[in-house]
């Protein structure tokens, strides 16, 4: 029996300069679909992603926080690199969304036109910027059971448990400082992530009224696919009205969401993030008597080409 196959799309974090860069100058199918979502993206917000994300004063390793930008970004780069396999004959069987990411796995299955997917992330991108407590998100290379510490319960919130050894915390930006403090004291190895907003936290509340009002105007259809959802740890067939707030506000059990389909047999998992992140999650997760297999294309320290060439023929095995 053919393992499943499971196009996995990552969140908020995930993001740097330059991501996607050797695919839009060298793959036809990724440029075609990162060209045309940018036009769906100048409409909505008045910029080009494009001309941002790949600028050449900026370089990979500069901080990419804006959320205005990062949001579209993080999409566009998913559903591009995802429909240039499908382009390449790889289809999934299933999406799986972590946070953000459900946005471009939502589209991708067919439960919202990408058109829509893409302007509600950004429609949120501006919700948040107009209504929500900046802050950040930590992540703690430590036993998620840490998190019952006082320095840490009392100042942040569980935002994601990604493995038994690691987890992340969202916290106001006046916080972020003392929990990184407190961590270096306790001899916790943990990285900043390049975020603006505590996500899946109490501190972006005040951005979900706006954000659903708009999203009651948006269209949602029967999935042609199969959506596994990280915040419910469930495989969907079909959205609630409030699933586009929730996967960002509700904390991310991706250790548990994958525990789930591990039960269930081997899967081909295709990572179609920009920086490879839910697949390293998953080799620290994985058992070693697993059937799966683990793919990841874009990085960034390159060779995203080579990675691509390399999983499409591994894939079709």
């Amino acid at each position: 029996m053919v393992p499943e196959k499971v196009f996995m799309f990552s969140g908020q974090g995930s993001q740097y300069f330059h991501m996607g860069r050797a695919l839009y100058d060298g793959h036809a199918a990724f440029r075609e679909w990162m060209v045309r979502l940018d036009d769906i993206a100048r409409r909505s917000s008045g910029r080009s992603v494009i001309e941002t994300l790949y600028s050449d004063v900026r370089a990979k390793g500069d901080p990419f926080k804006r959320t205005l930008l990062t949001h579209p970004a993080i999409f566009m780069v998913e559903y591009s690199l995802a429909q240039s396999l499908m382009h390449a004959g790889v289809r999934p069987d299933m999406v799986l969304g972590v946070s953000l990411g459900s946005f471009a796995a939502a589209a991708v299955a067919g439960f919202i036109d990408v058109e829509d997917a893409l302007t509600a992330v950004i429609r949120q991108a501006i919700a948040l910027e107009e209504c929500g407590e900046p802050g950040g998100m930590t992540a703690v290379l430590a036993d998620p059971a840490l998190f019952a510490e006082d320095f840490l319960s009392s100042r942040s919130e569980l935002a994601a448990v990604n493995f038994s050894s690691h987890f992340v915390v969202s916290a106001r930006r006046t916080e972020l400082g003392e929990i990184e403090a407190a961590l270096k004291k306790h001899n916790v190895a943990y990285q900043q992530l390049p975020v603006s907003f505590p996500f899946h936290s109490k501190w972006i509340d005040k951005a979900k009224a706006p954000f659903e009002s708009f999203m009651r105007s948006i269209r949602r259809k029967p999935g042609r696919l199969p959506l596994v959802c990280c915040d419910q740890t469930a495989i969907l067939s079909d959205l609630s009205e409030d699933f586009f707030w929730n996967v960002v506000r509700r904390p991310i059990r991706f250790r548990e969401t994958i525990a789930l389909l591990e039960q269930q047999g081997g899967r081909r998992y295709i990572d179609v993030g920009p920086a490879g992140t839910l697949a390293t999650f998953l080799k620290y997760r994985m058992s070693p008597t697993t059937r799966s297999t683990v793919h990841a294309i874009l990085t960034p320290f390159g060779a995203d080409q080579k990675n691509l060439a390399a999983a499409l023929a591994s894939i079709r095995n």
